[in-house]
């Protein structure tokens, strides 16, 4: 475990980069403005256990490959790019489900955590992010560096759950306000659909830099 100083600076790192809102934050508000503050935080879960993958690949090295190839880094970037496209396609093509709602829900948030899931392991970027960010934590002279690893990832997971968490909240809270009006259920989908579509082509054309 770091000392208590490289923690302290490790948490201040982490939060600041939290607070400033990216592709998962941009995810969870539309997850949350389309089906409600559970299914934001569902989307929340998801990605948070989609990126406790991330880190383990940061702490044993799988990360490095994406470093070192720029195929490996292609492939998956793409492939993430391909999915959130399909998801925005879906919904802009989808008729909202009227009848028995409590079972649509239900079967929906499981959906929702995989796909939080699937679309942040598709994120080359956010391998490359903990197998630069974490490291600089690290104190070869405290013990196991993998160990140091693990639990500093574990640590920025946790961060990163409470602070979109809240855009959750916000996301459905404004929502819930606007769902009274006519036309916003079509306005909805189109919002939801559009953020997934431009997402997908925001991944698929950037570079390969190494920022989350």
């Amino acid at each position: 475990m770091p000392d208590p100083t490289a923690l302290t600076l490790f948490i201040a790192a982490a939060l600041l980069l939290l607070v400033v809102p990216g592709p998962a934050v941009l995810y969870v508000v539309a997850r949350s403005i389309d089906q409600g503050r559970m299914a934001g935080f569902v989307s929340v879960l998801g990605i948070g256990f989609g990126t406790l993958f991330h880190v383990a690949a940061a702490a044993f090295g799988v990360s490095a490959i994406l470093v070192s190839s720029a195929l490996a880094f292609n492939i998956v970037k793409y492939l993430g790019a391909a999915y959130l496209i399909y998801l925005g396609v879906q919904k802009l093509t989808s008729q909202d489900e009227m009848n028995q709602p409590e079972l649509v829900e239900r079967a929906a948030l499981t959906k929702i955590f995989y796909e939080g899931m699937i679309v942040n392991l598709l994120n080359p970027k956010t391998a490359l992010f903990f197998f630069a960010f974490l490291p600089q934590f690290v104190d070869v002279s405290k013990g196991s560096v993998v160990g140091q690893i693990l639990f500093l990832g574990f640590l920025f997971v946790v961060l990163a759950i409470l602070t979109d968490s809240v855009w959750a909240v916000l996301a459905a809270s404004l929502a819930t306000g606007l769902k009274a009006r006519p036309g916003f259920l079509r306005g909805q989908r189109i919002f939801v659909g559009t953020v997934f579509i431009v997402l997908g082509l925001a991944t698929a054309f950037s570079g390969s830099g190494r920022s989350k």
